[in-house]
């Protein structure tokens, strides 16, 4: 997901994202363990997606939140 697409998002839509590949990576993370994982890759970008949406909030809550045209 890109931080155009996410600082576009509503504060309320940027935490059910967050929740929902959160979720997606728990679940990734049990098929990992059990061996019958297809996309090991996935993990990783999925980490890097929570860890920017997390920091665009923060940006956003603190007020250094970049102003995107639509």
């Amino acid at each position: 997901m890109k931080p155009e697409e996410i600082r576009n998002l509503s504060a309320a839509e940027r935490e059910e994202k967050a929740r929902d590949i959160a979720e997606e990576y728990f679940n990734l993370k049990f098929q990992l363990a059990t061996g019958k994982i297809e996309n090991p890759g996935r993990l990783r970008m999925l980490r890097r997606n929570i860890a920017r949406i997390k920091s665009i909030q923060t940006e956003i809550a603190a007020g250094k939140g970049k102003k995107v045209k639509a």
